[in-house]
């Protein structure tokens, strides 16, 4: 079979074929989907409806070209926590609202000048640090519920030793399925780790089902409608840009499995803007913003399902069952430690990410200049420093990550870092000429 008949067979695929293949996408993305809304106090059921039309929306932007599916981004967790605690669910959606406005001037740019200057603006030695403070800031939340307390450690829900015995069998199920499992089962460690941990906790008799049995089985979620308080805003708009550069080696990666340049064709100026409406768009119902799903690549490049239509299936079943009352209501009956185990590794990747990002670039850290941005950056970020008033003020992730621009910005260079330059730019060399016109 010539290269061309081979890829017309692999989008004219029978329809039952790509509904299945479509669940099987949402089955991938499934764990962290409603593990992000759990953690941070949103309705699960929402965060399926949310993550289904914005990946409706994402495909019609980008004219069903791009085999990608969205869904709840981790990078918010703890500025959306820190939002529904200081101001309420509704000003944090009123914030994302805004924050996915902030991908559609991106995109903008990007349609102009082309994605160069996202790497000026945030280089290695800026995006390094902040995503390992998205990832260690949020460690104390993952021990806490793993020793059976709520997420700031307030109080205990559990008993110590039994919340220990589940969240170590989560979390051991976790990492031995994402090291050892083959095949599509590579890449549903999370889901694995949560299907042991609830029968542990089951056992252990940590879960109610009454809820559940007591609810209808099919009801309208718990939609939320947005406020927008200014200082909730200028708090979460900081938090868009590092999604921004992490979006574009999404696209590169899924562009590598599929062979087709989608920087250019439909764009990642289009791709942007559509990870920036769904974003916007599932603040309207109360659900966590979205983002393109690296799970979901990897189940493209395992099953060579190249046909975006399955997207539109995977998304068609999430919007059905945020619908199912019944199955919304058991998510919620899952017990802290079960989340916590799973949480212990998947924080600690996210802090593993930033730091392969600093090995990769080869950022010198003798350089007292990249010294200086690393070191700031993450103390600011992990020890929790807040610059304001009682009415406003910036901490978290928020103030870390303008911090690192900042620093990036003003700090003079020296003759000496000429190499450490030629270094960053040779891990952003993809990007650049994906994305020269």
């Amino acid at each position: 079979m010539t290269e061309k008949k081979l890829e017309q067979t692999r989008f004219t695929q029978p329809v039952w074929r790509n509904a299945l293949a479509g669940l099987q996408m949402l089955f991938v993305a499934f764990g962290a989907l409603v593990l992000m809304p759990l953690i941070t106090g949103l309705d699960p059921s929402v965060a399926l409806f949310t993550a289904g039309i914005g990946t409706l929306l994402f495909q019609f932007i980008t004219k069903q070209q791009v085999p990608l599916f969205l869904a709840s981004s981790f990078v918010f967790i703890a500025p959306i926590a820190y939002s529904v605690q200081t101001w309420g669910i509704a000003a944090a959606m009123g914030s994302l609202f805004v924050t996915g406005l902030v991908y559609v001037v991106i995109a903008a740019i990007v349609a102009v000048r082309g994605a160069g200057f996202l790497h000026r603006l945030m280089p290695p030695v800026v995006t390094g640090p902040i995503i390992m403070v998205i990832g260690l800031s949020l460690a104390p939340i993952a021990v806490n519920m793993a020793m059976g307390k709520t997420g700031d450690g307030a109080a205990e829900l559990f008993p110590y030793a039994d919340s220990l015995i589940v969240s170590m069998s989560a979390l051991i199920t976790t990492l031995l399925v994402a090291t050892l499992g083959k095949g599509i089962f590579r890449l549903i460690p999370i889901m694995a780790g949560v299907f042991v941990g609830y029968i542990m906790a089951s056992l252990m008799g940590m879960v109610s089902t009454e809820a559940i049995a007591s609810s209808a089985w099919f009801a309208v979620p718990n939609f939320v409608t947005p406020e927008f308080n200014i200082a909730a805003i200028l708090f979460m708009l900081p938090v868009a840009i590092a999604p921004a550069i992490e979006h574009v080696g999404d696209i590169l990666a899924i562009s590598n499995v599929t062979g087709k340049d989608y920087t250019k064709k439909p764009g990642l100026h289009r791709t942007l803007l559509g990870d920036g409406m769904a974003t916007s768009l599932a603040s309207l119902f109360g659900g966590p913003p979205n983002t393109t799903y690296s799970e979901v690549t990897g189940a493209v490049m395992l099953t060579k399902m190249f046909n975006p239509k399955i997207m539109l299936w995977a998304a068609a079943f999430a919007i059905f069952l945020a619908f199912v009352a019944k199955f919304g209501i058991a998510l919620q009956t899952i017990p802290a430690p079960v989340m916590g185990g799973i949480l212990i590794l998947l924080f600690g990747s996210i802090a593993g990410v930033g730091m392969n990002i600093l090995v990769k670039a080869q950022v010198d850290l003798a350089e007292q200049r990249n010294l200086v941005i690393v070191s700031t950056t993450l103390v600011f970020g992990i020890g929790g420093m807040a610059i304001g008033n009682a009415d406003f003020s910036l901490t978290g992730i928020s103030l870390c990550g303008l911090v690192a621009i900042a620093l990036n910005a003003v700090l003079p260079r020296v003759k000496d870092e000429q190499d450490s330059l030629a270094q960053e730019k040779a891990i952003a060399e993809d990007i650049v000429e994906h994305l020269k016109e």
